[in-house]
């Protein structure tokens, strides 16, 4: 038993460690960001280079994230935006898709029913052994952004249910892509602008503007994206945030092998 408090206290603090050094990226940036956005991938590596389930890695990957929410909102960053599952992964593995969709149930459920617990100081001794109310201790409002329509029933359901418990918060943002493609937003955009258009009979030329007004993150009320790291080596958007990220300030993270 001994043994195994020792082991979890060495994850939590090596989780612990792991998030700072990311985070470290977005600190040496400058001044504080408003808007930073996190591509949340090698989990997969992970787990085959430590002869683990994939699974596993992804559940790992989430304390991480956890772990990162809560030092941005300690730095006062008011929105963050994460990119949890994208359109082209359901062409992955049946049995790795059912499980992200069930991690994701899951946890959508913990969070309309705790705000994101989490505790700095609780030793991990699950995944769900986290005490405080992250979100609602931040005041932070949860969007999930992306054609939810693809995601099963029962993750929709969680989805409504975690978006309406922290829906009262206005201080800060958390922006959970999934599933999402910056093309099908830009699409979207593209096409309500069109729409609103025809509908007001105004025949002017539609400008940036127009279409920045009507992408997802805009009408979550976003604020423009300052920052944007990727958990990996591999250096680029991978369809995330393509509009977004124009101007935005580039860190990619080399995690430890």
């Amino acid at each position: 038993m001994l043994g195994l408090r020792k082991a979890l206290r060495w994850l939590k603090n090596k989780l612990v460690e792991k998030a700072q050094r990311i985070l470290l990226t977005v600190i040496v940036a400058g001044p504080t960001p408003r808007h930073v956005a996190f591509i949340m991938d090698g989990n997969r590596r992970y787990a085959r280079s430590h002869q683990r389930r994939v699974q596993e890695g992804h559940k790992e990957g989430f304390l991480v994230l956890r772990r990162m929410l809560e030092i941005c909102y300690r730095l006062n960053i008011k929105c963050v935006s994460v990119f949890a599952f994208a359109i082209d992964n359901f062409n992955r593995p049946e049995d790795e898709v059912a499980a992200l969709m069930s991690l994701a149930e899951e946890k959508l459920i913990e969070i309309a029913s705790h705000g994101l617990a989490l505790d700095m100081n609780a030793p991990i001794s699950s995944v769900t052994d986290f005490c405080s109310d992250l979100l609602n201790q931040y005041g932070v409002r949860m969007n999930v952004v992306g054609n939810v329509g693809l995601l099963p029933a029962s993750v929709q359901k969680a989805v409504r249910r975690a978006e309406r418990m922290t829906r009262h918060n206005n201080v800060a943002i958390f922006n959970l892509h999934m599933p999402y493609a910056s093309r099908y937003e830009i699409t979207l955009a593209v096409q309500s602008c069109v729409r609103n258009s025809i509908a007001s009979n105004d025949d002017r030329v539609i400008t940036e503007d127009d279409i920045d007004r009507q992408l997802l993150t805009s009408l979550g009320g976003s604020p423009p994206l300052d920052v944007l790291v990727r958990t990996s080596g591999v250096k680029r958007l991978s369809d995330y945030l393509l509009w977004q990220a124009s101007f935005a300030l580039m860190r990619f993270y080399l995690p430890d092998n």
